[in-house]
């Protein structure tokens, strides 16, 4: 209920399913709700790694090297992609349909995303490549839990009106 403030977030996040909840006994569950505790750690991960990158950009730039600007625009938006999954894994654990779809879509469309941008040569660093690894492995990982049979059984489509 923390996040009732943010309700007109999550109907420009949601679109037509914003208020469609799945059954909350499902979510009580000890095995969903380890699974969550997982994607919660992981997206901690993913939010020091970003925090790293931009430490490591700025150690780099102090002692007088080049940080191209794609560095800086990619370590922000590590962190507003993962700060954006951080709200939509809060919501999906409260069982909203919507944030468990996106939460998934994203999960497996980020990693795709970056890593064909850091096949393009030159564009980034070594470091940076190795970071983009790590975070979309573990984004990854956080798609294949989302995947799961428990997972897909607690979050089950909305229902088409008239259907």
């Amino acid at each position: 209920m923390a996040f009732e403030i943010l309700r007109p977030l999550d109907r420009f996040a949601a679109g037509r399913h914003a208020n469609y909840r799945v059954d909350a006994e499902p979510l009580d569950h000890p095995r969903i709700a380890r699974t969550f505790r997982g994607i919660r750690r992981m997206l901690l991960v993913e939010l020091l790694v970003g925090i790293t990158a931009v430490i490591v950009a700025i150690v780099l730039l102090v002692s007088g090297q080049n940080v191209v600007l794609a560095v800086w625009v990619r370590s922000a938006a590590v962190l507003g992609i993962t700060t954006t999954l951080f709200y939509f894994a809060a919501r999906a654990a409260e069982g909203y349909y919507w944030a468990y779809q996106r939460l998934t879509l994203f999960s497996w469309i980020f990693p795709i995303v970056t890593v064909v941008v850091s096949c393009i040569p030159g564009l980034y660093p070594l470091w940076m490549i190795i970071e983009q690894a790590i975070f979309s492995l573990l984004l990854i990982a956080i798609g294949d839990l989302l995947r799961a049979k428990h997972m897909r059984a607690a979050f089950p489509k909305p229902v088409k009106a008239g259907a």
